[in-house]
């Protein structure tokens, strides 16, 4: 989501869009497989940095394989569920925006993992959960809850605490990880927005067709965007295919279809607290695999940076109507 459609945010714009589309899956009292499925989802997208990190490829050829070979698995279960629509002009529009959006999506969040590593590559896209409250409220007249007006300075006090208060003292190349990072919570709130928009009109379409169609799409603007910069296509070793093949099938893939199922009969407070544990895991990652150094202060910035996102995610009224 990845993080796409990887990150707790999913909550507000896609939850009455999910819980829409699976009404037949609502129970009054969901068991432990439903926390399960969603523990199991948060944790295999979790690994998407570790995989980008030793697929050993540029960011955008990542973002290629990981929204093609997972929009070819997503195919495979839309074929099976037969769940394939016509659509109409203003949704291909919108199903296109939505890939080019997930695409320049893709490709910040990438680079933030090369520059900064995967824990703190995938803690920044999470800073959308803000954007969006501030778009419900400027665009559709949604209420800002007081968790919010808390949690924005929170999550700023965090992510000093995380990457340090000296920002001159950071090396270029590491304050060009944070600002793709950041950038990465922009283009995916456009995203989300656009799936937004989609679904107004479209009800009938169900949350595996749209995934499909917009990774497809998203492989269709990377690889248009590797053809003109003279990227290779190539796959250098076993280890990047099994890396990109787990990123595409598990991360993109599989992990989704975990989420979708279990959102919709879970509370989004419940919710928005499992699903924490992606971006948790994928800093405990960082340190196991990689060796990223961190201190006291930088761990108290991670607690906080979450709390802060956890305030955003559920600043919305559970159940409320977001799209």
């Amino acid at each position: 989501m990845g993080r796409i459609l990887y990150s707790p945010s999913i909550l507000s714009p896609l939850y009455s869009f999910l819980r829409m589309k699976n009404q037949h899956f609502k129970t009054s009292h969901p068991g432990s497989r439903i926390i399960l499925a969603l523990l199991a989802g948060a944790v295999l997208i979790s690994f998407s940095g570790v995989w980008v990190q030793l697929s050993h490829v540029t960011p955008e050829s990542a973002a290629f394989y990981r929204v093609f070979i997972g929009g070819l698995f997503l195919l495979l279960g839309s074929f099976w569920r037969r769940e394939f629509r016509r659509l109409s002009r203003m949704q291909t529009g919108l199903m296109l925006l939505a890939g080019v959006l997930f695409a320049l999506d893709l490709i910040c969040f990438h680079t933030s993992i090369l520059y900064v590593g995967p824990g703190l590559g995938t803690i920044l896209p999470n800073f959308q959960v803000f954007i969006m409250a501030l778009a419900g409220t400027l665009f559709f007249r949604e209420k800002l809850r007081l968790f919010y007006l808390v949690s924005v300075p929170l999550a700023v006090i965090g992510l000093l605490l995380l990457v340090g208060i000296q920002w001159d003292l950071l090396e270029e190349q590491y304050r060009l990880g944070i600002y793709a990072g950041l950038a990465t919570s922009v283009f995916y709130s456009g995203f989300l927005l656009s799936i937004r928009k989609l679904h107004e009109g479209a009800r009938k379409l169900s949350f595996f067709f749209v995934l499909m169609m917009v990774s497809l799409a998203s492989a269709g603007v990377l690889a248009g965007e590797m053809l003109l910069s003279g990227d290779n296509f190539a796959i250098p070793d076993t280890q990047s295919l099994l890396s990109l093949a787990a990123l595409g099938v598990l991360s993109q893939g599989v992990g989704w279809i975990l989420i979708s199922q279990a959102l919709p009969r879970l509370r989004v407070s419940l919710s928005g607290l499992i699903l924490l544990l992606q971006p948790a895991l994928a800093f405990v990652w960082d340190v196991i695999f990689f060796g990223r150094p961190t201190g006291g202060l930088n761990y108290a910035g991670v607690a906080i940076v979450l709390a802060a996102i956890y305030m955003g995610t559920v600043a919305g009224k559970p159940g409320r109507e977001h799209g």
